[in-house]
């Protein structure tokens, strides 16, 4: 199957064009059907292109030296989207010279630009940052939202487990994927009146009849249950989806620190690692960001997906695999049928939604 080309900010992240393009490179070489539009300045992709031949032979760069801040408001960010390597990437998928977009830079510039470009799919209030995560597991879980949305109302997060369900059947297989919505507890009183009201209009979906649903909804999740593989996805709102995110980061290198700091104590220690180590290595294999780099903003008449700011030449490879893997199994198609296939009346007569401003990620 041919695939539309994929454009690629090449000036976003920590280390801009090396590493985009670097990326690049390497999922050309897995999949030597990919063909790419990288944008950023001409010169240094050009020179950065001299040492990737396959890459170079399946790429257009389109020229652009201003760059978003990391820093940016994305109110300023908007105003030069046509002028960005960033904007000009979305603005790329928008004009249909690509099928997507990938972008290492400033997330909530990046969420403004390609809402204001791509606009929501019909039945959409708004697009949710959709991410995957380790779990215990064969399979990853699926979470969202993460950021783009500090509020969301019932309404919002129904349609959030709508489109989880259909990346997570992308992604991981699942025919009728198991969601849950995040809360304090998993008794049917626990959380707020959003939260009941959500889980009702859900329960009420899946009960409509066989195949209305092309998911399971299961009730509630605690935090501490995220990453044990019995949910396939979490739907929150963006603020708590963001403060569980960077609680569940914070943990793992909490626990790979402390590991380090146990091998080095002594020499007994050392000794132990080195007997340990293949057990060792698979854990920082699982725990890597990088081999599970690439979030989604989900709710688009596009795709668009952001690589982790920080990711090496491996996690933009696998941003870019995410993407190609969306295009390939025509992500915004089974949105819009699942919403169609949903209904209006399922999700509820609650006026306009009000969801918060776009906010800051953690990715």
């Amino acid at each position: 199957m041919s695939l539309p080309r994929i454009a690629v900010d090449a000036m976003g992240g920590d280390e801009g064009v090396r590493v985009m393009v670097e990326g690049a490179a390497l999922a050309r070489r897995r999949h030597e059907d990919f063909k790419f539009l990288l944008v950023g300045d001409e010169k240094r992709i050009a020179a950065a292109l001299e040492n990737h031949p396959n890459l170079r032979s399946a790429s257009e760069i389109l020229h652009c030296e201003d760059v978003v801040g990391g820093d940016e408001l994305p109110s300023r960010a908007i105003r030069r989207a046509k002028t960005t390597s960033m904007g000009l990437a979305v603005n790329a998928v928008k004009a249909g010279d690509a099928g997507a977009a990938v972008s290492a830079g400033n997330t909530g510039a990046l969420m403004a630009m390609s809402k204001i470009a791509l606009r929501t799919l019909p039945g959409i209030d708004r697009p949710a940052l959709a991410a995957i995560m380790p779990t215990l597991q064969s399979h990853d879980v699926v979470m969202l939202d993460l950021g783009a949305n500090t509020e969301a109302d019932a309404r919002n997060l129904v349609q959030f487990a709508v489109m989880g369900a259909a990346y997570s059947r992308i992604v991981n297989g699942f025919e009728r994927p198991v969601v849950r919505l995040l809360n304090i507890g998993t008794e049917e009183i626990k959380g707020t009146e959003k939260l009941r009201d959500a889980a009702a209009l859900l329960t009420a979906a899946s009960a409509a009849g066989e195949g209305a649903l092309a998911l399971e909804f299961d009730g509630f999740v605690e935090s501490d249950k995220i990453n044990r593989g019995e949910t396939h996805v979490v739907v929150t709102d963006g603020f708590s989806g963001n403060i569980a995110l960077k609680a569940i980061e914070g943990s793992a290198r909490f626990v790979t620190d402390l590991l380090r700091q146990a091998f080095t104590s002594s020499l007994r220690s050392k000794i132990g690692f080195l007997v340990s180590r293949p057990a060792t290595e698979l854990l920082r294999h699982h725990l890597d960001p990088n081999n599970h780099n690439g979030a989604v903003f989900l709710g688009l008449n596009g795709v668009v997906v952001k690589s982790h700011g920080s990711a090496n030449a491996k996690g933009v490879a696998n941003a870019v695999a995410v993407t190609a893997r969306l295009l390939e199994n025509k992500l915004i198609e089974r949105i819009a049928h699942d919403l169609a296939a949903l209904g209006e009346e399922a999700l509820g007569r609650n006026g306009k939604a009000r969801g918060g401003e776009i906010g800051e990620a953690a990715l």
